[in-house]
């Protein structure tokens, strides 16, 4: 029988975690009677009751696994790293929050038993926020006009992946990995299923400005040169600019010499102007280096404080 696994990262979801497990079991019992399943809930250092109704529900059902991570290690750490503990034929993440519809399993273990390595939500529409929803869209195109690899517009990470693209996921050694971008780049060949996201069912998103200003930063400095080639043109037409300016001047002082007045005004307003674009760009390229010295660094994705219902726990952790 084969079987297939649902990861689940879970942040203040006390009162998601017990729907969606009833959710995702009662899809395997009425749609996918002839697979095993396992369900991994991933808590993010949870500071409401989610860790205490995932353990009722572990406790409940040997089917259900747990890790608790030591401390929050962001929104792309502890997803990823939940589907690197995964013991399925295929792996599939989704939301705690029911906004990656549940029913959607089904039609992924369909276009995986047709040949397909990964199958894929695509947002096509949204219950969101009309302005955020259009906001990530622009984003979305933004990214993948800018990127070196050709990215999947309106996709989250919510996915089916087959064990053998698990696999290298668990070969990249990567301490900063963006998975949208890595399914784009490393993807086997796909299957793109669109769907409208439904509004949360209950709780307070943890997206802030920081979080998405993170997750737009990583995706930029992981996939686009864009930055540094936009800092190298605009500091050589500044430059160029800057020199026209300055042999106008010069030759108009050495002509006018009595009455031609510079002022304060222009060499004020090309400090400030060329100051502002020093200090963006120096920025810009901090952000590369950040990323570049969290990679080379090799921090652990995610330490784990606890874990539910795992077999051979202590050997699967020297393995990973």
């Amino acid at each position: 029988m084969k079987k297939i696994s649902v990861v689940i990262p879970c942040y203040n979801e006390e009162e998601n975690v017990t729907p969606i497990s009833e959710a995702v079991i009662g899809i395997f019992r009425d749609s996918l009677p002839s697979y095993d399943y396992e369900l991994l809930f991933i808590d993010n250092d949870s500071r409401d009751q989610t860790r205490e109704k995932i353990r009722a529900l572990c406790a409940q059902n040997k089917k259900i696994k747990a890790i608790f991570n030591a401390k929050n290690f962001g929104q792309f750490n502890s997803p990823y790293y939940g589907l690197l503990k995964t013991t399925g034929d295929a792996s599939i993440l989704m939301a705690a929050d029911f906004q990656d519809p549940p029913e959607m399993i089904s039609q992924f273990v369909k276009a995986w038993e047709e040949g397909y390595k990964i199958a894929v939500g695509i947002k096509t529409n949204s219950m969101e926020n009309k302005f955020m929803y259009w906001l990530r869209g622009r984003y979305y195109k933004w990214i993948k006009k800018l990127s070196n690899v050709d990215q999947i517009e309106n996709f989250t990470g919510f996915g089916l992946y087959d064990r053998d693209f698990v696999n290298v996921l668990r070969d990249l050694d990567d301490p900063t990995p963006f998975l949208r971008g890595i399914v784009a780049e490393l993807g086997y060949r796909r299957k793109e299923i669109p769907y409208t996201q439904p509004k949360r069912r209950a709780g307070k998103t943890s997206n802030n400005f920081y979080s998405l200003y993170d997750a737009a930063m990583l995706s930029v400095t992981s996939y686009t040169k864009v930055g540094l080639r936009i800092a190298t043109f605009i500091g050589v037409i500044t430059m160029v600019v800057s020199l026209i300016f300055a042999v106008y001047y010069l030759i108009m002082k050495l002509l006018y010499w009595n009455w031609f007045q510079a002022g304060q005004a222009p060499l004020l307003i090309g400090m400030l102007f060329i100051g502002s674009v020093i200090i963006f760009f120096i920025g810009m390229m901090g952000e590369y280096v950040l990323t570049i010295n969290q990679r080379v660094m090799k921090r652990p994705l995610v330490v784990e404080e606890e874990r539910l219902n795992f077999e051979n726990t202590e050997a699967d952790r020297k393995e990973n």
